[in-house]
């Protein structure tokens, strides 16, 4: 190819329905809370005389349980993401995380910035969304865009 032609523009990949999103993000979140308040449980779990009590009053039972969520939330939105291009959610639902410039493979910083911005979109849109019964739809972020996974 000369330095004259340009190369060729990515295809568009196309865009997800909201549903698709959001049951990609429900699974996502489902799954890092049932791990998490599972370790949590485990931590909690004594043996007395033979009787097994689950003290769910024990700092390592919310320590337990709010680290293998974050954790885990971590490990599926950042490092499976930087893998695959896609966490276990949007694996289930075809989707993927893309660069919009391109259709290229998402940046560890910029999965990251992706993973925190998810924390703020959930505190603060989500409940906003819920009150007001708005049509606010999930947004993408940090230069990072979900796409549909080609066949």
């Amino acid at each position: 190819m000369s330095k004259q032609q340009s190369a060729p523009a990515p295809a568009r990949a196309e865009p997800p329905s909201q549903a698709r999103r959001v049951t990609a993000a429900s699974v996502d979140a489902l799954v890092a809370l049932v791990c998490g308040l599972t370790a949590g449980a485990a931590a909690g779990v004594t043996v007395v005389d033979g009787v097994v009590e689950l003290r769910p009053q024990s700092p390592a039972v919310w320590g337990a349980a709010l680290g293998v969520t974050i954790g885990l939330s971590f490990v599926n939105h950042v490092l499976l993401t930087l893998a695959t291009r896609a966490s276990l959610g949007k694996l289930l639902t075809g989707l993927r995380v893309v660069r919009p410039s391109d259709g290229g493979h998402p940046g560890f910083f910029r999965l990251i910035g992706r993973w925190l911005f998810g924390f703020y979109w959930m505190v603060v849109f989500v409940p906003i969304h819920l009150a007001t019964e708005s049509d606010v739809e999930q947004q993408d972020a940090v230069g990072l865009r979900i796409v549909r996974r080609n066949k």
